[in-house]
């Protein structure tokens, strides 16, 4: 699945819209579900997914397929996109639910099969973070469903900011480990 979504970004870079059609039916529910867990919001969400494919649409030809699968960079695109505009709405407060409080941002259109496949999934991903030790996953939880920057939770936590730093490096390096058979799978969502 990700090789063709090599190529529809290749085609994308040459200006083929059908491509980013093909695109975005294939990985805009990922984007639309990893914005709203971020802003809580759907309309934000919906606004961010779009700027997400307006910028691969903008910027496909640097894309570099050597760096991460096609999926990963709107993702990582997506994610930047939603903390940009948590931190710049008016919202003041700090979202406090965890990890274990996550439910599913997918629409009733989602046939029950897709559904059960993605709380199968879900459970497999939260169990990865339960086996992190509890510095590495307060770390984790803070920059990517808080948003917070890795100063701003050295500062929250009253850690040294290299030891945030390590202890992110780190849990991304057993969640990556942990997961890493679910690669394709996730991807091809």
């Amino acid at each position: 699945m990700e090789r063709s979504r090599v190529e529809m970004v290749r085609r994308v870079a040459a200006g083929d819209e059908a491509a980013l059609g093909e695109l975005y039916d294939s990985t805009s529910r990922p984007v639309f579900g990893l914005a709203l867990r971020i802003l809580g919001d759907p309309s934000a969400a919906e606004e961010v997914a779009l700027e997400v494919y307006t910028q691969v649409w903008r910027q496909a030809g640097a894309y570099d397929s050597g760096r991460g699968t096609p999926s990963a960079w709107l993702l990582t695109i997506a994610r930047s996109r939603a903390i940009d505009r948590f931190r710049s709405s008016e919202q003041t407060r700090r979202r406090s639910d965890t990890l274990d409080s996550v439910q599913s941002a997918a629409a009733a259109s989602i046939s029950p099969d897709v559904h059960a496949a993605d709380a199968e999934r879900r459970q497999i991903v939260l169990e990865a973070l339960d086996s992190l030790p509890p510095e590495q996953r307060t770390v984790i939880e803070l920059a990517y469903f808080r948003g917070m920057t890795h100063t701003e939770i050295a500062e929250s936590l009253g850690h040294p900011l290299g030891t945030v730093k390590t202890r992110t490096r780190l849990a991304m390096m057993r969640l990556r480990e942990a997961l890493k058979h679910l690669e394709g799978e996730l991807s091809t969502q």
